[in-house]
């Protein structure tokens, strides 16, 4: 596969958080008097899509927007230097900047700077370059004109790869090339209230129907209308739609949620993923998003260890924890078959404080373990499930023997083992010394393993060679090439267009 860029197009603004912190109100007016503030640039609008698609991708990612030339213009260049590729349009009317008065973690106001639509030049040839080249493209349009451009819209028509287009209510429409467009409800209500199906409610029905109306009105392959803690819902246009729901999340800044939303789905595009994977990706992506901190902690990449692969949540929520002045409880295992040992396990280390991180043996950590014939259920399966759990916060897979590495990185306060360990010294009691953490046991539920599992169900499987060619099931067999079809269809996204 070619390894062509991801190229990034919109409106780049300028994002300023001024935080600080108030413990009183004025005296001539109900209001809070903001101290010790702490001002905090970043890149807004297309340019934050763009940093963040930076950070998904080892592929370049090129940057093209208006730039004016001004203080404004040079603070967000300043920002981008080094993450993305610059590919300025020449523009006049200021760049727009939105400062944030920020306590406590809340915005108190916003104050907005620069002209609504921004004057452009003419499309750089080199961007023009960029647009036929691209791997996928990612509109990021902020309504300040740059969709508009009659030259910007005939190198989109032309993209060398497909098209993701966030719009926005003072934009123009996306080019009839778009393989995706992800507006948020509110923008899908209004554009399909405009078109003619002005809907009531906010129920999927009403959401599907918007959707359908846009993929008529736009001329368009699909549409992810993104609905915020409830996921999103992606449609062709016919059929039933797919509803990805998206993992809660407490807290965090919703700010640049959108972005990541379109920017994972644009890079799933470019690596070759069907449009409903790109849409899941993209769901999990802006729910990582936010429980890392949003926008305001865009430059703040999560650090992983060598050999370990965290969910993108897990860092977030003992964040949240620790900043709450509660407590981090972690347990580990195989978790190959998930059964009621393993709840009672897991609901027992959750009571013992404020979130519980489960950390999980890798595929080739399970064979090294159990055998050769184990693990019975993939690595990222496992997670699935235990992630499904109330009682879990969050998923940490590790390669290595002993969680000991994983537990160094994520230093919880107590490491709970379910078992027959009772008086016995925990093998991950030292490492938890390191840092002042208790290992404890829990009871174990009697009468409930994996590998009892396992070897009852062999001793209950029949002993007749189901392979053999005098069977119905026999391999090669009509039944039998019906139900490898079925089990296709069945394991998940990936047949739409």
């Amino acid at each position: 596969m070619s390894r062509g860029a991801l190229v990034v197009v919109g409106d780049a603004l300028l994002d300023v958080d001024l935080v600080g912190t108030a413990s009183r109100l004025t005296p001539d007016a109900p209001v809070p008097v903001v101290e010790d503030v702490e001002t905090r640039e970043r890149p807004g609008g297309a340019a934050l899509a763009a940093v963040i698609a930076a950070g998904l991708t080892g592929r370049e990612v090129v940057l093209v927007a208006p730039m004016a030339p001004d203080e404004g213009a040079g603070h967000l260049r300043a920002l981008l230097d080094g993450r993305v590729r610059l590919v300025p349009i020449p523009a006049t009317g200021g760049t727009a900047v939105k400062r944030r008065v920020r306590v406590g973690g809340h915005s108190v106001v916003r104050i907005d700077s620069g002209e609504p639509v921004a004057t452009l030049g003419a499309l750089p040839a080199e961007a023009a370059a960029a647009i036929r080249e691209a791997a996928a493209v990612l509109v990021a349009d902020y309504g300040r004109g740059t969709t508009a451009a009659p030259d910007v819209r005939a190198a989109l028509a032309g993209a060398g790869g497909p098209i993701v287009w966030d719009p926005h209510p003072r934009g123009a429409d996306p080019v009839p090339s778009v393989r995706l467009v992800t507006p948020n409800a509110a923008e899908a209500a209004r554009v399909a209230a405009a078109a003619g199906a002005d809907v009531p409610g906010d129920g999927l029905v009403a959401i599907g129907t918007r959707a359908e109306t846009l993929i008529r009105h736009w001329g368009v392959g699909a549409v992810a209308v993104t609905l915020g803690s409830r996921g999103a819902l992606l449609t062709y246009g016919q059929g039933a739609p797919m509803l990805v729901p998206a993992v809660p999340v407490s807290g965090g800044d919703p700010c640049g949620a959108g972005d990541a939303f379109a920017a994972a789905a644009a890079f799933a595009l470019a690596e070759g993923a069907v449009t409903g994977e790109a849409v899941a990706a993209a769901v999990a992506a802006a729910s990582a998003f936010v429980g890392r901190g949003g926008a305001s902690g865009w430059d703040a990449a999560p650090v992983r260890a060598p050999n370990v692969v965290a969910e993108p949540g897990v860092d977030g929520v003992i964040a949240r924890v620790r900043a709450a002045g509660g407590t981090v409880v972690a347990t580990g295992g195989c978790f190959d078959l998930l059964h009621a040992g393993h709840v009672a396990t897991l609901r027992a280390a959750r009571g013992l404080g404020d979130c519980l991180v489960v950390c999980v043996n890798s595929d080739d950590s399970v064979r090294r373990l159990k055998g050769p014939s184990r693990p019975l259920v993939t690595a990222a399966d496992r997670a699935r499930v235990l992630e499904a759990l109330e009682c879990v916060d969050a998923v940490v897979v590790f390669d290595e023997d002993t969680p000991a590495e994983v537990l160094d990185r994520l230093r919880p306060d107590v490491w709970a083992k379910g078992g027959d360990y009772a008086g016995a010294e925990l093998p991950e009691a030292a490492v938890l010394r390191r840092w002042g953490g208790q290992a404890v046991v829990l009871p174990y539920l009697d009468g409930h393993s994996t590998t009892a599992l396992v070897e009852r169900s062999r001793s209950k499987a029949p002993q007749k060679d189901l392979a053999a060619p005098h069977h119905p099931h026999a391999r090669g067999g009509t039944l039998h090439r019906g139900l490898q079809t079925l089990r296709k269809l069945s394991a998940g996204p990936g047949t739409g267009p």
